[in-house]
Formats: structure tokens, sequence, C-alpha cells
């Protein structure tokens, strides 16, 4: 437990180390380098920093659980994932990145939807910033959640206080360093997470060839492998990879990329990581399962299962992969929801755009702090839910009120600033409400959500007068450029 304490500490000391680095370094840097990195992160730190931020503690702790209680055929949402993953990085991200660069080189997706239509109209910012704000409380509030059960499986330390320490250090870099620091602390931290998810399941796959899981074989459900369970487990799998194509704090990442080629490169490094953390997620809880059979918490599988396997110093080094998962997604959401308060209620609304960078900084670090406090609450009260579930009511209201409206905002010249504001409006509308009467149905809210949010983009912007001319002139510009 000690060697495992000292770890740990290490680990966040690290992190915060990060954060001092930066904002030393870009303190003079303006709201540009603040919440975008100037645009100047390279392939490797914006592919992994793109999944680490997508791949919070549920891939260590949710997902496994989820495999390891109820069998193979929960793996369609890794499956789903893998193929959303995969699209938005080869079909959205080249072409978000030099349309953003050519609606005003926006920072943010609010910034950048209300500048692809040349609008004065501030309503599309100010909404989107309030589903910013409530869905990544909701989101940030699980991966606090995760360090509270981390800090408390494996050290004893009471799951609140735990919270708060993991919530004092994301806040600290993300205050801090701002874009870069979360990217290069997302990069470290994905590289921990690949390492941990191929090396436990590895070890624990050789000892049960070596006849520790034996019992647990012939304890599992006859059902347990079957991958094919019910057609509403195998589409609403597949519908989380629609989360993808609106979630701001991922594809955030593909604005930052220096140019066209570092893009190409970023793809492929993201894709191939993403695929290998999903298949090992996805291992972690079949071989869990075998390797120590039944266990009273599903969620703390691979914790227990590493804990097992290797001495205090390895699973130390292993464990801090739930932190990294954890901080990487936190971090990133937090960052995202300054910059949507900062750049897009607090300078244009509030302060009427008087507000100088160093201002804009400081509010968006002040939201950093009130967010991060909320989010501990929400993790702390015993009713808020599972890890997953917290992920997954974020996930979708993300997916199916961002989606749409950034795909046909990318790809569909006639969509208007009326249709865009519909489509978010009806994606979240229908996402919230599908959760609170329908979820008996048994079909995700990001399908419905993003099908009706799609179909009210297009009926909206048909029914209302078409683009001007120099509308469609930055639509061309932004399709045809190339750098």
């Amino acid at each position: 437990m000690n060697a495992e304490i000292i770890v740990f500490i290490v680990y966040l000391v690290f992190m915060l180390g990060i954060g001092v680095f930066f904002f030393v370094k870009s303190r003079d840097g303006g709201e540009k380098a603040y919440f975008l990195g100037g645009r100047e992160m390279g392939p490797w730190v914006s592919a992994l920093s793109a999944g680490a931020s997508d791949m919070s503690a549920w891939v260590l702790m949710g997902l496994p659980a989820s495999i390891y209680a109820a069998g193979i055929g929960q793996a369609w949402i890794a499956i789903g994932l893998g193929i959303g993953y995969t699209v938005s990085w080869l079909v959205e991200a080249p072409r978000l990145r030099r349309f953003t660069i050519a609606a005003n080189d926006s920072i943010t997706i609010p910034q950048y939807l209300t500048n692809r239509f040349l609008s004065k109209s501030k309503a599309l910012q100010i909404i989107c910033a309030v589903i910013f704000l409530i869905a990544y409380t909701i989101y940030a509030a699980s991966s606090i959640k995760a360090c509270g059960t981390l800090f408390n499986t494996v050290i004893g330390m009471d799951a609140t206080t735990a919270m708060y320490l993991a919530a004092l250090i994301i806040i600290g870099y993300t205050f801090l360093g701002g874009f870069s620091a979360v990217c290069w602390t997302d990069f470290f931290q994905g590289m921990l997470m690949l390492g941990a998810l191929l090396i436990a399941p590895i070890f624990a796959l050789a000892l049960i060839r070596g006849g520790q899981g034996t019992a647990a074989m012939k304890e599992l459900p006859a059902d347990y492998w079957n991958l094919f369970t019910n057609w509403k487990d195998v589409l609403s799998g597949l519908g989380w990879g629609l989360g993808y194509f609106g979630m701001p704090h991922i594809i955030v990442r593909f604005m930052s990329v220096r140019s066209d080629k570092d893009l190409k490169k970023s793809a492929k490094i993201g894709v191939t990581w993403t695929v290998l953390i999903l298949v090992f997620s996805v291992a972690s809880g079949c071989i869990g399962h075998l390797f120590l059979g039944e266990i009273a918490d599903s969620s703390v599988v691979f914790i227990t299962m590493v804990r097992k396997i290797f001495p205090a110093i390895v699973s130390g080094i292993l464990l801090s992969a739930i932190l990294a998962a954890a901080m990487s997604t936190a971090d990133s959401q937090l960052l995202a929801s300054a910059s949507a308060f900062a750049s897009d209620v607090y300078k244009p609304i509030i302060r009427k755009n008087k507000a100088s960078d160093k201002e804009m900084m400081w509010a968006g670090r002040f939201v950093v702090l009130i967010i991060a406090v909320i989010a501990v609450v929400i993790a702390s009260n015993p009713n808020s839910g599972t890890i997953m579930g917290l992920v997954e009511n974020a996930w979708g209201v993300f997916g199916a009120a961002f989606g749409p409206t950034i795909l046909l905002s990318l790809f569909w010249k006639r969509l208007t600033f009326e249709g865009a504001v519909a489509g978010i409006v009806v994606g979240a509308v229908v996402d919230i409400a599908w959760l609170a009467f329908l979820s008996s149905v048994g079909v995700y809210e990001i399908i419905p959500g993003f099908v009706l949010g799609m179909i009210a983009a297009v009926v909206v912007s048909k029914c209302t007068k078409a683009p001007s001319e120099e509308v469609n002139m930055l639509f061309e510009k932004a399709a045809n450029s190339v750098d």
C-alpha cells in the first residue's frame, strides 16, 4: 500500500508540474493560446490527447464492469465507438479544421457555428454554452467519482476526500496551463492507459492458461460469450459512435492541429490507439471474470486483477492509469466549458467585446473552478448513479445536440443559422426527454435525439431563407482550402 501511495503522489506531482511549466511558458499568449494551444499541436500530442480526453475512467472501470457482469454482448459499445471514432477522424476532422479557420479563426464550437453563418446573433452561442455547462458538469462528475473509488479501494482513503483531492490536482494544471497543459498531460496519460490495458489482461490470461480460471469458467452463464444478445443492445452499442461527431472536448483537438499533413498522421495514431484501448478494455472484463471469479463490486474488476497479479510498485504504476483516464477527460471537459463561457458568453455578451485577453483567461479559470466544485458535489452524492451511467447521459446529450448540426455545417451548403439552432435544441430536448420518459424501451437516447435533430435542422433550413452569397462563398473557400 505504501508503495502504491508513493507512486500516486509522484504521478500527481508530475501532472501539476506540467501545468506550472505551460503557465510560465505561455502566460502572455492570449486566449487563443490558452484555449486552443495556438493551433500548434503536433500529430502525436493531438492524437493521444483526443483519445485520452475521450477514454475516461469508464474504459478501465465502467466498460470492463459491464463486460464482466453481462458478458460479451456489451462489446457493441466498443464496436460502435471504434467505428464512430474512425469516421470522425477521417471524414469530420479535415473539414472542421479548415472550416474553423475560414470562419474567422474560431476557437470554440459555438463560435464556429455562429461565424459559419456570418451571424451577429448570440442565441446559438448562449444555447451551446448552457448545454456545455450542464453536460460537462455531469461528465466531469463521472471522472471524479472514479478517482474516489480508486483511492478508496486501493489505500482506504475516504472516497469523498479522494474526490476533492483529485479535483484539486485537475483544477491546478488546467487552471494554470490551459490547453497546452491539458494536451501534454493527456499525451502522457494516454501512453500510461494503453500500457496498463495491454499488460494486465495479458498477464492474467497467462495465469489462467496455467489453471487459475478453471472454476470461474464453469460458473459463467450459458450466453456469456454470445455477441448477439438482442437487437436493442446491438443498436444502442453502435449508437455510441454517433457521439464523436458532436463531442466538443474531442473535436476541438481536430481544430488545434498544425496542418492537414499533421492531421493525417494524427488520424492514424489516434485510431490505432483507440482501437487497441477498446479491444483490451473488453478483454479486461472477460479475462477478469475468468481470473477472479465472482467479486462483489464489478466496477473494481481491473483494480482487483492488477493488485492480485503484480507487486506494489508495478500495481501502483498500472493503477495510475485510472487516474490518468479520469483526469485526462475531466481536464478537457473543464477547459471546453471554460472556453465556451469565456469566448461565447462573457466576452461578447457580458463585456460587450471589451474584455482583454488576460481578463478572458481569468474568466475561463473561474468557470473551471466552479464546474469542478459542482462536479465533486454530484460525484459524492450516493444517488448520483454509476460511472458508466453518468458518462452515458452526458455523451448522449452532446452527440444528439451537436453531431447532426456540425456534420451538416461541414457538408451541406444549404444549412441556415435557424436550422442549426433547431438541430441543436431538438437534439438535446429529444435526448433528455427519451431518457426521462422512454428509457424503458431499451434503446440508447442518443439515437432518437441524433435522428430527430438532423431532421429538424434540414426541415427548418428548407423552410427559411437560403444562406447569403457571402455565407456560400465562405463554405466554398473552406471546402476547397488546403495547407
